[in-house]
């Protein structure tokens, strides 16, 4: 699946003073890790963003926001952020602080 070039050029402009962030293709898109974990990627024209299985509930309940399902099995920690819920650059830039947040709380891979 092709991934949304836009999309990661914005998400790339916000982490680009982060040093621990380094991307790498996965789940047929484009992912962003913090020391090796994942923070946020990018999924057609969705933004997966992992908020750990304490911030799943709160995730969900927000505007766009889905669990990720992967081949039908549900992953209780990630979500995808519909494109709709995050045109807005403050939108954006709030699921990709919580992602790097929550990553950067992981040891380092």
């Amino acid at each position: 699946m092709a991934y949304d070039e836009g999309l990661a050029e914005r998400i790339r402009e916000r982490l680009s003073t982060d040093p621990a962030i380094t991307e790498k293709r996965m789940f047929g898109g484009l992912a962003f890790l913090h020391h090796g974990n994942m923070a946020v990627g990018v999924t057609g024209d969705e933004l997966m963003v992992r908020v750990g299985p304490d911030g799943t509930d709160a995730a969900l309940a927000r505007p766009g926001a889905r669990l990720f399902d992967l081949s039908g099995r549900p992953m209780r920690g990630w979500v995808v952020v519909a494109a709709a819920a995050i045109a807005e650059d403050s939108d954006l830039d709030a699921w990709i602080e919580e992602g790097r947040a929550f990553a950067a709380g992981l040891p380092p891979k």
